[in-house]
């Protein structure tokens, strides 16, 4: 069973966290990072966090700003979901893999950055603003591109301070204040990750399923045209979640292949 525990993050911030501890000698440390209208208990992560503790230690969180608050399974913090900015993200990351760093149990492992879909973008961007303390950075169906808003959204943010986005499966709309957009447009030179990652060199892995959207996929397929060591390991058949559902109805091969390629890729890079 995971272990969770909570970090503050600044002024009504907390990061929400759960440790599921390596089976045995821990080889290094895991952080996964959810994407986009996700949360760390959603569907996949509980299984694929203790599927890599085999031999790693394995760190999920909820950003602060994720809309997820003590209801670990609902959106309860839309008014906190509206201000989700990168900086905020990056900011939660820095709080909780400092805390990581001078943690007896972890301080010492090698770290490893997982992030599905945006929290893919968010490893990159993580990486790229602290390339010394991560090992590699796996990219399960993640973004390349931080803009994930359509022009209407942006427009109503720019004029109304407010937009909403649809989530798919509970219904809500949730809101979006013109924060965001401002963020993006302030931080637009640190955030244009294509052009950011041709002079980085630190190891990174795109886990990407076949049928994953069109949008993503070129943004893949942009990335490695920069970064030709980069390897894209593409799954015959998966969706942008591998298959899973939430709530979570078991595993997929689709999954399986994905935690492999992942268990793979840290074997690489920490046999140098």
């Amino acid at each position: 069973m995971p272990r969770n525990f909570e970090l503050p993050a600044g002024e009504e911030a907390v990061l929400r966290c759960s440790h599921f501890p390596a089976q045995g000698e821990a080889r290094s440390l895991v952080v996964v990072a959810h994407g986009y209208k996700g949360f760390k208990d959603w569907g996949m992560f509980p299984y694929t966090a203790k599927a890599l503790s085999d031999e790693h230690e394995v760190i999920s969180f909820n950003f602060s700003h994720a809309g997820i608050g003590e209801d670990l399974q609902n959106f309860t913090e839309l008014e906190k979901f509206a201000r989700n900015t990168y900086q905020r993200e990056i900011k939660d990351m820095e709080i909780l893999l400092s805390y990581l760093s001078q943690h007896h149990r972890f301080g010492s492992l090698p770290v490893f950055l997982l992030g599905h879909s945006r929290g893919g973008g968010d490893c990159l961007l993580y990486a790229l603003d602290h390339p010394a303390e991560i090992a590699g950075v796996i990219s399960w169906n993640g973004t390349t591109s931080l803009d994930l808003f359509t022009e209407e959204q942006k427009r109503e943010m720019r004029d109304k301070g407010r937009t909403h986005v649809l989530n798919g499966r509970t219904g809500q709309q949730m809101p979006l204040d013109a924060i965001i957009i401002e963020d993006l447009e302030q931080q637009a030179e640190r955030y244009n990750l294509l052009e950011r990652m041709k002079q980085a060199s630190f190891p990174v892995v795109l886990i990407q399923g076949s049928e994953d959207g069109e949008r993503l996929r070129r943004g893949s397929e942009q990335l490695i045209r920069f970064r030709p060591d980069i390897e894209w390991i593409q799954i015959p058949g998966g969706n942008h979640t591998f298959g899973a559902v939430h709530p979570f109805a078991g595993t997929t091969p689709q999954l399986e292949q994905a935690i492999a390629a992942s268990r793979d890729f840290i074997t690489r890079v920490l046999a140098g």
